[in-house]
């Protein structure tokens, strides 16, 4: 819940919540502006390619013409599917896939990358891999990335901080080190 009001998919209840200084409530344009969100469901069309799939994408987000193909095709061989980009997604693997949807989040370019467990159902070679992708964009691309997971292995490997949430309020939270 607290990572779809974040993304402005959710009405909060009760308090504030900002995102890039943004009220979430009161500006929810300038905060999706500024944020990419994957959830936990896929949200690929199966019946479509790879790149339409993407293109489509940035197309909702008005990347501009200009920018568009430049973009996807960048962003296709960053997450290693450029050589399956024309095949149907129904013939993606799950780990594929969830790379797709990353590169979905990213298209615009978000300054924060909402991630709702990003490797569930994957085996785990493919987690391995979702792992490597996401240290590499949080280094090369500078994107603060907020993911929820169960997994408390995916924790410590990814996260400069953890929060530990239950029914919605904070129960601790700090460094991987500093938490175990």
């Amino acid at each position: 819940s607290t990572v779809r009001i974040l993304a402005t998919l959710s009405q909060p209840t009760a308090g504030k919540a900002y995102v890039t200084g943004h009220d979430v409530s009161k500006s929810p344009n300038e905060v999706r502006l500024s944020t990419g969100y994957v959830s936990q469901s896929t949200g690929v069309d199966k019946w479509a390619t790879g790149k339409e799939n993407l293109t489509l994408q940035a197309q909702l987000e008005r990347v501009s013409r200009k920018q568009l193909e430049i973009k996807v095709n960048d962003l296709l061989d960053w997450v290693g599917l450029s050589s399956v980009s024309k095949k149907l997604v129904k013939t993606y693997s799950g780990g594929m896939k969830r790379r797709l949807e990353i590169a979905m989040g990213l298209v615009h370019e978000p300054k924060i990358l909402f991630l709702d467990e990003p490797s569930t159902g994957l085996d785990p070679e493919s987690r391995r891999k979702l792992w490597d992708d996401l240290k590499t964009l949080q280094i090369e691309k500078k994107i603060t990335v907020l993911l929820t997971t169960h997994y408390l292995e995916e924790a410590d490997h990814l996260c400069d901080r953890i929060a530990i949430v239950d029914k919605g309020l904070i129960i601790t939270e700090g460094t991987p080190e500093s938490l175990k």
